[in-house]
């Protein structure tokens, strides 16, 4: 399996002038830990809840005299500084991202997700994002397979292709955080949280309506309100 079978397409991403509070807010109302950064559709950075949770500490520990804070500021110092003052997501992302492309085997994932010690990696075609792999995705592909499963078949990449397309032409995912889907010899898997019953229902539908399907399985969770 590569990363074109379990990545998530219909990615949550923010711009580098985004306010930090809005950012804040998007990760919350979506459920997610972090998000890529692009602006004029190329990948510019990615930001995650810990750079915010850092500005927000940082900016009441620097007591430091300005004077020798300025006479003895390093490049790694001076970044330091910029982010505990910052006020956008360009001010706190990190911008030297780690990307993986379509083609890359999920296997290599895993290993750069636990060596990097990240928690997804963007995936990129000619620096344009075109869909991001979780530590949740592999884990969604971890459980969909069966035992000593086969590599995916072109007719698995064709039915998960012709499902999302469905799926974004009838705007169905659109009420979900991070919906992914994976196909395992003709058997498609639904992962992800909906807003409602009704959602739920026309995904499946969906999904069953795609040639090919041989059955579905429904994995999906309803998402709980937020209790402010």
């Amino acid at each position: 399996m590569d990363a074109s079978d379990v990545m998530t397409t219909r990615v949550i991403s923010l711009g580098p002038e985004t306010p930090m509070a809005e950012a804040a807010r998007v990760m919350i109302d979506n459920g997610i830990s972090g998000a890529p950064v692009v602006e004029n559709g190329k990948l510019v950075g990615i930001i995650s809840e810990n750079d915010l949770l850092r500005s927000v500490e940082s900016s009441g520990e620097r007591r430091q005299s300005r004077w020798l804070a300025f006479g003895t500021l390093s490049d790694e110092r001076a970044a330091d500084y910029l982010k505990s003052r910052g006020r956008a997501v360009r001010d706190v992302m990190t911008q030297e991202v780690v990307s993986v492309s379509e083609a890359t085997p999920v296997a290599e994932i895993a290993r750069l997700l636990e060596s990097r010690h990240i928690k997804r990696v963007p995936v990129v075609r000619d620096n344009q994002l075109v869909g991001i792999v979780s530590r949740a995705n592999l884990l969604r592909a971890l459980a969909s397979r069966p035992p000593a499963a086969p590599a995916a078949r072109p007719d698995d990449r064709k039915i998960r292709d012709a499902l999302l397309a469905e799926l974004e032409r009838a705007d169905l995912a659109k009420g979900g955080a991070e919906v992914n889907l994976i196909v395992e010899g003709g058997v498609v898997h639904l992962w992800g949280l909906v807003r409602s019953e009704i959602q739920r229902k026309a995904m499946l539908r969906a999904a069953e309506s795609i040639e090919g399907v041989r059955g579905v399985d429904d994995h999906l969770g309803l998402a709980q309100p937020l209790p402010f």
